[in-house]
């Protein structure tokens, strides 16, 4: 009996141990569990900062840096002609306008219009979202530009009045910068003449083209004076003016062929009547006209207003001041062309000048009606014909 008391016990202590067995192995699991995820949190807490570390040194590289926006102070950017999204970027980023290069790469690739980014000059703000200052330098209302048309025929005066309006620099300003032609990029080659008068090198009348301008806020007298005058390179490049003039007009320079321009801009109202005014001038100066003077009011006009003294209309000029020998500009006189041009001639005047009519033998000129219809004549007595219709048809010249 014992024996097998004995047996039964040792079953159940043993039943017992095994049982327990698992028990203790459960508990070390847990403890070790318990203790594994401490470990693990503290390690996690440790990758998340240097995780963030890392990821604060190399965001940039997957993801581009930006700002939300809308962006605090004032920031005047300049857009150059011929620049990429990346240079256009470069320039935002110097200028703490967007937050990175790529930021405005991306949005300007993901905006379909922004290749029609034009160059010039903009109000942005600093700290903007990429996105947004793409939009707006799509925005014409963005750009800041001093827009100035200038007319065909201004004088130089009027010429710096006009650009002094639109960039609110002085006058004087403009006055001293013309001082050096040359300096400003007229090419000393234009100041050259055939006809035994100098030209003054000092005198920027006929290059500053008519046209409408765009030009820098930033811009002194000097740089708005250098993108007129480029302007004007490019316009006799394009027309081809000087190796035309060269070519074909028998010993007739470039410049005396600008002050030729500039008088049938004075003279002449329509388009059509550019190159015939053009010829009779040519024939005039250098044909078989007796005292080959011009005879001309506009040129004493333009005296009087270079000297302060105003422009009167013909009708009004007295004897006196259409034949004043100190008026270097008196063509009633003095034969050949005046000094120089008498204010800044459009396209259609030069290419009369360059190219004037064929086969042309005139010598008078006169506007015959308030439509600036112009009729030509051969002689005195054709021209006193012309007058008198003129005056029939309500010019005041009678």
């Amino acid at each position: 009996m014992l024996d097998d008391l004995d047996a039964v016990l040792e079953e159940e202590q043993q039943a017992t141990e095994d049982e327990a067995r698992p028990r203790a192995r459960k508990a070390g699991r847990a403890g070790r569990s318990t203790i594994a995820f401490f470990l693990s949190l503290v390690l996690l807490g440790l990758l998340a900062g240097g995780g963030w570390f890392a990821y604060s040194k190399v965001k940039g590289i997957f993801v581009a840096d930006d700002y939300s926006g809308p962006g605090g102070a004032e920031a005047i950017v300049e857009v150059k002609s011929g620049q990429s999204a990346t240079d256009i970027g470069t320039t935002l980023y110097n200028q703490k306008v967007v937050a990175s290069v790529d930021a405005f790469v991306d949005a300007a690739k993901d905006n379909t219009r922004s290749k029609n980014i034009q160059a010039g000059w903009y109000r942005l703000k600093v700290e903007m979202k990429a996105a947004d200052v793409v939009s707006l330098l799509l925005d014409p209302n963005a750009r800041w530009v001093n827009k100035v048309t200038l007319p065909e025929g201004l004088s130089y005066q009027q010429t710096f009045q006009k650009l002094s309006e639109a960039t609110k620099i002085p006058v004087a300003d403009f006055e001293k910068a013309a001082k050096d032609p040359v300096g400003l990029g007229v090419d000393p080659a234009w100041f050259t003449r055939s006809d035994g008068k100098k030209a003054d090198q000092t005198d920027i009348e006929g290059f500053l083209y008519p046209a409408t301008y765009e030009l820098s806020p930033k811009a002194d007298a000097t740089g708005v004076l250098k993108a007129v005058i480029a302007n004007f390179t490019a316009e006799m490049d394009q027309l081809e003016f000087l190796p035309t003039v060269q070519r074909t007009r028998g010993g007739i320079t470039p410049y005396q062929a600008l002050i030729v321009a500039s008088i049938a801009q004075a003279e002449a109202l329509k388009d059509e009547d550019m190159a015939k005014v053009s010829r009779v001038v040519y024939n005039r100066a250098y044909g078989d006209f007796p005292c080959h003077c011009l005879g001309l009011d506009s040129t004493v006009n333009y005296w009087l207003r270079i000297t302060g003294k105003g422009t009167k209309a013909s009708e009004h000029l007295t004897n006196a001041e259409l034949h004043n020998p100190k008026n270097p500009y008196n063509t009633h006189d003095k034969p050949g062309l005046p000094p120089g041009p008498i204010g800044n001639p459009g396209k259609a005047a030069l290419k009369g000048a360059m190219s004037p009519t064929n086969n042309f033998p005139y010598f008078f000129f006169i506007s015959i009606d308030t439509k600036g219809t112009m009729a030509y004549g051969k002689t005195a007595a054709d021209h006193d014909k012309n007058r008198l219709l003129a005056c029939q048809n309500g010019i005041p010249l009678c």
